[in-house]
C-alpha cells in the first residue's frame, strides 16, 4: 500500500482509500501560551487554509483527524468550544470528517457538528491500516493492522549549524513495532507492523 505524506505540509494522502489524515490540531493553545507570557494568534484561519488546498489537490473522500483536535484540558473554555465547532463545521462542508479522541478531547462528542463520527480512543481500522491519536494502548483489532498511523508525541528534528546553533523542525517517524514490548501486553499483533508518527499539525 502507498501512502503520501505532502510536501511542506504536516499531513499525508492515502491514494487507495482517498484519505487524507492528520494529528494534533490543539485548537485554542494560543490561550494557554498567553498564561506563559507568550502572545500568538489563533492559527485556525493558516490550518484551514492549508486544508483547502490539501483538499483542491487530492479530492479525499474523507479526513480523518488523529486526536488532540482542541487543547484546554480538563474544563474548556466557551470561547474554544464556538471556534471548534465552526472550525469543524466548514471542514464537513468539503468531505466526511473522522475523529480518534485524544488525551485533549475529553467530552469532545458534545462540542462537534451532527455527523462528525467520533470513534473509540483505542483506534479506527480501515482495511490493513489502523488510526489512532498514541497516548493510550491500541485495540487488539488495531494491533492487526499492516500500518498504524498516530501522532500525540509531536515528533521534532534537532539541526545543528556550523556555528552550533540549534533549531528544531517538525518531522515524520516511519519505524518497525517494538516486539518486545508489543508482547508483554498482546496475545496477538501483526508482526510486520510499521508505525507511522505523523508531525504536528498546528503550526505553533
Amino acid at each position: 500500500m502507498f501512502f503520501q505524506p505532502i510536501s511542506n505540509k504536516p499531513a499525508l494522502f492515502i491514494p487507495q482509500f482517498e484519505t487524507l489524515v492528520l494529528s494534533d490540531l490543539h485548537i485554542g493553545i494560543e490561550n494557554e501560551l498567553r498564561e506563559y507570557g507568550v502572545y500568538a494568534d489563533s492559527k485556525i484561519i493558516q490550518m484551514e487554509s492549508m486544508i483547502q488546498e490539501m483538499y483542491d489537490e487530492y479530492k479525499p473522500k474523507e479526513i480523518i483527524l488523529l486526536g488532540d483536535i482542541k487543547h484546554s484540558i480538563p474544563s474548556t473554555p466557551f470561547y474554544e468550544k464556538k471556534h471548534l465547532y465552526e472550525f469543524l463545521k466548514r471542514l464537513q462542508s468539503y468531505t466526511k470528517i473522522h475523529i480518534i479522541p485524544g488525551n485533549h478531547d475529553g467530552n469532545i462528542k458534545t462540542m462537534v457538528p451532527d455527523n462528525i463520527i467520533i470513534h473509540g480512543s483505542d483506534g479506527y481500522q480501515k482495511d490493513i491500516c489502523g488510526f489512532i491519536h498514541g497516548h493510550r494502548w491500541p485495540s487488539e483489532k488495531i494491533m492487526q493492522s499492516k500500518y498504524v498511523f498516530c501522532g500525540h508525541t509531536h515528533p521534532t528534528v534537532r539541526l545543528t549549524d556550523r556555528l552550533g546553533y540549534n533549531s528544531y523542525e517538525p518531522c515524520w517517524i516511519k519505524t518497525p513495532i517494538n516486539i518486545e514490548s508489543v508482547k508483554k501486553r498482546y496475545k496477538s499483533y501483526n508482526l510486520d507492523m510499521i508505525l507511522v508518527i505523523l508531525p504536528v499539525f498546528n503550526p505553533l
